[in-house]
């Protein structure tokens, strides 16, 4: 959430940042109401107990005299009785403070692309040649049903749309992308791995951003206070919620393999066919903790890391810098990495990179302290590195052949135990 000092004290700047998101101004300006009232109410608090406090010290001097106190006692009394009953309005105004609060956006960075939605959104390179083909390349709902690696229909049957069954060397390819991942970032980008909890309360998803706003993305436990995680970045970043790191100890890098659960509300017609949109799905999730001056820098090394998978699986990519208008709730700049698929004919998304700063961290209470100066909030990274079924689907799409056969990239062979070519009835 952003400070209340910024709230209270640049309006305008917070103003002009949700016009930029395409969010109405009118939360905020409710909060600058409420919190005008609730300091004004606690100056009269202030001054009421000032009196109380004097009218006391009288009644003490006049009992000591020997003097009448009935009037000064009746006059405390009173006092007493508006004070609290300031106090029970200013109890009432709090809570409404903070659901204001934790419905505001991230403000953006000054070098994010301004604009209204994705069409704003700005190219910063492009990595590796589409390969040319000399046949017409097939999307991947068409190829994977007919090598019998994907079954639409079935994953519908067990579960209802937009969940599929992965068969064969389907399964073992997207098991075997995962753990490519994750022995990437862990062994050469020194990541440390994380397996965290898939199931997570209502507290920590307000912690990253999730609650209260997007409830309705998510899937909750009917009777508990619980929710299938949408992706990995909830429970790694809510880790160390609370908690004051040490900043020798900073950054912190995880990385997590885990299935995530959405119910992609607000999304029906959006890809309806193939993976790239499903209600379960596995992610690698890349997480850093870091402090405030090197968050940029971590930034540009998480989005090359998540470049290198595609890299060395030799899918071309590119990578885009999100528009204000197009940037997530929690995030203060975003890089999305987009893949070619050539079965589309288009660069789609296949990871996020985003630097949230200090905005997940003050909902979170995550702090951290150089030696014994004052705790500090630290900033927040969260980024796929890389969406597995996503890269799957790319996998399938480039490396496919004239007979319908899929060509194994080669850094995938050793997870396969060898497999070189995924074809029909194979």
């Amino acid at each position: 959430m952003l400070a209340r000092d910024l709230l209270r004290h640049d309006p305008q700047r917070v103003r002009a940042a949700m016009g930029e998101r395409g969010q109405p101004s009118e939360p905020l300006d409710r909060w600058l109401a409420l919190d005008e009232t609730r300091r004004r109410m606690l100056g009269e608090v202030e001054e009421l107990k000032r009196r109380r406090n004097e009218a006391s010290r009288d009644i003490g001097r006049r009992k000591s005299a020997g003097g009448d106190v009935a009037a000064a006692m009746a006059e405390v009394g009173g006092l007493k009785s508006a004070i609290a009953e300031l106090e029970t309005r200013l109890a009432a105004i709090e809570p409404e403070l903070e659901a204001i609060e934790l419905r505001l956006p991230n403000l953006p960075q000054a070098s994010v692309p301004r604009g209204a939605d994705e069409t704003a959104n700005r190219v910063e390179r492009t990595v590796g040649v589409p390969r040319r083909f000399d046949f017409e390349p097939q999307a991947h709902w068409d190829l994977g049903p007919a090598l019998g690696i994907l079954d639409f229909d079935r994953g519908a049957r067990v579960a209802g749309a937009r969940f599929t069954a992965l068969f064969g060397a389907g399964a073992a390819l997207e098991r075997a992308l995962a753990q490519f991942m994750l022995d990437l970032h862990v062994g050469e980008h020194g990541y440390t791995e994380v397996l965290p909890p898939y199931i997570v309360n209502r507290e920590t998803l307000v912690g990253t951003g999730q609650l209260p706003k997007f409830e309705a993305d998510l899937f909750k436990l009917e009777g508990h206070e619980l929710f299938l995680i949408p992706t990995a970045e909830v429970p790694v970043t809510n880790l160390h919620r609370g908690e004051i790191l040490d900043e020798a100890t900073l950054p912190r890098r995880y990385v997590a393999w885990t299935p995530c659960f959405r119910s992609e509300a607000g999304s029906y017609g959006k890809d309806v066919r193939g993976l790239i949109r499903q209600h379960q799905f596995h992610k690698v999730e890349l997480v850093h903790l870091t402090t405030p001056e090197t968050s940029d820098d971590e930034l540009e090394r998480m989005v090359a890391n998540a470049g290198r998978v595609l890299e060395r699986l030799g899918l071309p990519y590119r990578v885009v810098s999100l528009s204000t208008g197009d940037l997530g709730f929690s995030a203060a700049k975003t890089y999305d990495l987009e893949v070619w698929l050539p079965g589309q004919g288009a660069y789609r998304e296949i990871s996020s990179c985003s630097n949230c700063e200090d905005f997940q961290a003050r909902r979170a209470g995550l702090k951290c302290r150089r030696g014994t100066d004052k705790p500090r909030l630290m900033h927040t990274l969260n980024g796929s590195g890389l969406a597995v079924g996503r890269t799957l689907v790319a996998v399938l799409e480039n490396y496919q052949q004239a007979d319908g056969s899929v060509t194994v990239p080669e850094p995938l062979r050793p997870y396969l135990r060898g497999l070189a070519r995924i074809a029909a009835g194979g």
